[in-house]
């Protein structure tokens, strides 16, 4: 089975230079001063410096052309899955597609393979997640995934097709386990950041991840999640590294926000846009929430660190 990336972003070309490996891949960028640059450096400079491409890697800005093979893996930001989607949907029909983002879509409330399923029906989804580092993957070190599909018999092909020596991937079939808990570890690392730069402490930030734990679970739970995946990977796995990384970008960006400092807003914060979309779903289905609804109104402008670390901390003692 031939494999594309479509996005040439990070994450998107660490999993090129991995699977290449295997056989040949097919990286696709948008910009095709971006794939003529790549061609001649044999690296992507602007995303993923030094991490240097194998010779079976290709590169194109023909849509047309990468999204022909078998496998295509959609590393394309949550916030632009949307549109991008139904701008490609007649040749993206009937594919395999696997989602390669993290978040809540803003405006449907959906998470990466939900939106693929509405946008495109046709398609054979799926999603990888879980705890990883785009350079890790790039240079070799050992990297462990979750792939979650309904189709068991897909994600069996899909699990011995994509892994490698050091790409370990973990087979599943609870979508909605894997994509909350990408979701939300990211607005839990915005959290955990503030809690460190506003000079809380790292036991703060142990209670935070803990109780972001908590509301992950009650979230994810409501719409039918299984206990066992946000234990997982993709729940607790990836919300480890991200809340005490600052490889993250979102722990970045939380750091930030504690510190009163400024920050790239060319950077992709995808827990900050998630953050409001879990809000509006967790109002909606009366699902308690108190770390989020505090980081969108921080990030919103709506609160501070300060006033919103106060009011967790006054929040009624109870059993845990």
């Amino acid at each position: 089975m031939s494999i594309s990336i479509l996005g040439a972003g990070a994450f998107g070309t660490s999993l090129a230079i991995a699977l290449a490996s295997k056989g040949p891949v097919t990286l696709w960028a948008r910009n095709q001063e971006h794939v003529i640059e790549m061609q001649f450096e044999r690296q992507n400079s602007r995303r993923l410096k030094g991490a240097k491409f194998p010779e079976n890697l290709e590169l194109t800005a023909e849509l047309v052309s990468a999204s022909s093979n078998d496998i295509l893996l959609l590393a394309v930001p949550m916030q632009l899955l949307g549109s991008f989607l139904k701008e490609n949907a007649t040749q993206l029909a009937g594919k395999q597609l696997i989602a390669c983002c993290k978040g809540i879509d803003r405006v449907t409330g959906l998470g990466p393979i939900d939106l693929i399923k509405t946008i495109i029906p046709t398609a054979h989804s799926a999603i990888l997640t879980g705890p990883s580092f785009a350079n890790d993957i790039a240079i070799g070190l050992p990297t462990a995934l979750s792939l979650a599909c309904t189709n068991e018999a897909v994600g069996l092909g899909l699990q011995d097709r994509l892994s490698t020596p050091f790409l370990r991937l973990y087979r599943t079939t609870d979508i909605v386990g894997a994509q909350i808990g990408g979701a939300l570890k990211n607005v839990f690392a915005i959290a955990a950041g503030a809690a460190i730069g506003a000079g809380l402490g790292e036991s703060a930030r142990a209670a935070v991840i803990t109780r972001g734990f908590a509301e992950m679970n009650r979230f994810a739970m409501h719409f039918g999640a299984r206990p066992q995946t946000l234990a997982g990977l993709s729940g607790f796995g990836d919300l480890t590294l991200t809340c005490t990384s600052t490889l993250s970008r979102n722990y970045r960006f939380g750091f930030a926000l504690g510190r009163d400092a400024p920050f790239d807003a060319t950077t992709t914060i995808e827990g900050a846009a998630t953050s409001f979309a879990v809000k509006a779903l967790s109002e909606t289905h009366q699902i308690d929430m108190p770390i989020t609804q505090s980081i969108a109104a921080i990030i919103d402008e709506k609160s501070t660190v300060a006033t919103e670390m106060k009011h967790l901390l006054s929040r009624p003692l109870k059993e845990e």
